[in-house]
């Protein structure tokens, strides 16, 4: 098995998110590797939903919200013997995923997926592919459905 260092985790609080911190995490304490952890606000796509009428406040209330998922997750990673240092960032996702990746000189980036299915496959592309390109060290995908989250759920 490669030898993980240093381990970038994204973390936006989905499902697919806290899978992705879940996996993360299991590494980090297996390889005890140093972790870090990043939570984006990509206003981009926020603005072009609202049409451009986003006022000063709401743009402050994405920020702040995205800053409590940030910390969550470091508190989540804190309770279960991971010491991680938490990144924020604004843009597009996957700019800033690998451009702190590089920044740090990840070993592995350990990202969330939502798993389609049918024809939205088709429809959406593939999102992640950008990323592969981006960055020059391995990247973890986990993958989480409704039925594994109720379980995780249950077992908490």
């Amino acid at each position: 098995m490669a030898s993980y260092k240093k381990i970038l985790l994204c973390y936006d609080g989905s499902r697919e998110g806290r899978k992705a911190l879940r996996c993360g995490a299991d590494l980090a304490l297996d390889l005890q590797a140093e972790t870090h952890l990043l939570s984006v606000v990509d206003m981009r796509s926020t603005i072009a939903q609202s049409a451009g009428l986003l006022t000063d406040v709401a743009c402050g209330r994405f920020e702040e919200t995205a800053r409590e998922i940030l910390q969550e997750g470091v508190d989540w990673l804190t309770e279960r013997g991971v010491h991680a240092q938490g990144h924020f960032a604004f843009g597009h996702p996957i700019d800033e995923i690998a451009n702190l990746a590089n920044e740090l000189n990840a070993d592995l980036v350990v990202v969330g997926h939502r798993c389609r299915t049918g024809l939205s496959r088709w429809w959406m592309g593939a999102g992640n592919t950008p990323l592969l390109d981006r960055v020059s060290c391995s990247i973890l995908v986990a993958c989480s459905s409704a039925a594994e989250e109720k379980q995780q759920q249950a077992a908490a």
